[in-house]
């Protein structure tokens, strides 16, 4: 079997990269058959072979932080008044995620990528950014949407993806998950583009070197990238240093991936980490005590039918929780607000 067709079998499998001696032991087998009769004796497809059983809470995502510094709460999250929290499918039956979605011209699904814009949007509009002539900017941004409303709404946007040799091999520059030039922006159901190239711009920025350039905006925002940047570090930093982007006041909100299995053991490797609530917990106290206001910390996964429903790869159109290996994981969105003296 080549190099090739065993990492595409483990990655189809399992849906996560495989590892380097991976590859080389299921190389040495002659074909697809027995490959599949080696996987299906490993712990990671027991794992698998739960898909569609109800998720369980474990107990340490209930139990407040270690510190009583830390910002936090437990109650069902809201997107009419969102803090830090993560994506639940009450979230995706409310006025505001539907009022969310008619804006972004997308039929409403519940699936945890558009819960990750309702709730990016609604941090927003809470923290009064969403208005004429507010500056914001967008990490990472691929080909979403958000700087086409927000260029309709009156913002100043520059929107940022990685410069093409960091993309280069890590998936997105095959997948059109990337964005190269203004024009990969532009939606013209939300905007006309008269409008959209009047209010936005774009300039390649790698998340793990932001340019001091990039400074005086009011909002800056991601959605679900930073947990590709090498390691949970690397992650955390960059939430930390996109705050130096923002004018005293001003609002820094980012979604990522979430560990909803483990405190301790977590995925980490080059192309992706899956964030724990220690993270974000250790996060928030660094940040509150750098004089910047954390909104509170609210691991409440959940309590509808879809909360409950786990999904594997090939993924179904609609899921909130997802297996990555043999680690549950869902959306989870940080918001910060930077301190007046930071």
């Amino acid at each position: 079997m080549t190099e090739e067709a065993a990492a595409w079998a483990l990655r189809l499998f399992f849906g996560k990269p495989p590892k380097a001696e991976e590859i080389g032991e299921h190389m040495r087998l002659p074909n697809i058959a027995a490959l599949r009769r080696v996987l299906a004796g490993t712990a990671d497809f027991e794992r698998l072979a739960m898909r569609g059983q109800p998720y369980r809470a474990p107990l340490f995502l209930l139990a407040p932080p270690a510190d009583p510094a830390t910002p936090w709460r437990f109650e069902p999250p809201s997107l009419a008044a969102p803090v830090s929290q993560l994506c639940t499918a009450a979230q995706m039956e409310s006025p505001e995620f539907l009022r969310w979605m008619t804006e972004l011209t997308f039929e409403p699904n519940q699936h945890r990528k558009f819960w990750e814009y309702a709730y990016i949007l609604s941090v927003m509009e809470q923290e009064g950014m969403l208005a004429p002539g507010k500056r914001a900017l967008g990490f990472g941004v691929g080909r979403e949407p958000m700087p086409s409303l927000l260029a309709r709404i009156g913002l100043d946007v520059v929107a940022s993806d990685a410069p093409p040799d960091i993309i280069i091999g890590a998936g997105w520059d095959t997948t059109h998950q990337h964005s190269a030039t203004l024009s990969d922006l532009h939606y013209p159901a939300i905007v006309d583009e008269e409008m959209f190239r009047q209010r936005v711009s774009f300039r390649p920025v790698d998340m793990n070197a932001i340019s001091e350039q990039l400074s005086g905006f009011d909002v800056c925002w991601s959605s679900c990238c930073f947990e590709h940047l090498g390691s949970l570090k690397h992650g955390l930093d960059f939430v930390e240093n996109s705050l130096a982007t923002l004018k005293p006041g001003g609002l820094a909100v980012h979604t990522t991936e979430f560990n909803l299995d483990s405190n301790t053991d977590t995925v980490e490797v080059p192309t992706l980490s899956i964030f724990r609530k220690r993270d974000f917990e250790d996060l928030a106290l660094r940040l509150t005590a750098a004089g910047h206001r954390v909104l509170p910390l609210n691991f409440h996964p959940g309590d509808r039918e879809l909360d409950a429903y786990v999904d594997a790869a090939p993924f179904t159109p609609q899921h909130l929780k997802l297996l990555f290996g043999a680690t549950t994981c869902t959306s989870f969105g940080i918001a910060v607000l930077k301190g007046a003296e930071a």
